[in-house]
């Protein structure tokens, strides 16, 4: 099955150690990981934001008091458009944390916030949840990432 098309808006904010993050996220890179996610073309915004951006946008639109690794905005599922927020210094914790590389965790988030943005959701249910952890090792086993959550 052929690679649906992608527009995509790479941005990158006011991020600490950003030579990191954009070695990590090269444009090819993001392109590739949210082509493998995509069940219909899109047009997608990624931007790359620091500790104090994303908490902000955490608390506006989630109403949480702590930055996230990955925020979802989808306006549209065919096509699909959405902005995609990533932070970071909680991206690059996390994949300290987890044993990964910044690499690694990039692509599971690219892919995780791409399926948000078609409507898969793993806060809904048990069976939503399961369903969706599966779709995001399929896809980065095509990718050639290892399983997050082996």
């Amino acid at each position: 099955m052929p690679l649906k098309k992608l527009v995509l808006s790479l941005q990158f904010g006011d991020i600490p150690h950003a030579h990191r993050h954009r070695q990590a996220l090269a444009r090819h890179v993001v392109t590739r990981c949210i082509r493998h996610a995509l069940a219909h073309d899109g047009e997608i915004t990624v931007r790359i934001v620091g500790e104090a951006e994303g908490l902000a946008l955490n608390q506006s639109y989630r109403g949480q008091t702590h930055a996230t690794n990955v925020l979802t905005f989808d306006y549209a599922h065919d096509p699909v458009v959405a902005d995609l927020v990533l932070c970071a210094s909680v991206v690059a914790r996390e994949a300290r944390e987890q044993g990964k590389t910044l690499r690694q965790h990039y692509a599971h988030l690219l892919v995780h916030g791409t399926l948000h943005a078609q409507g898969w959701d793993h806060e809904t249910s048990t069976t939503d949840a399961l369903a969706m952890e599966a779709k995001e090792v399929d896809i980065l086993h095509a990718l050639g990432v290892p399983n997050p959550y082996a």
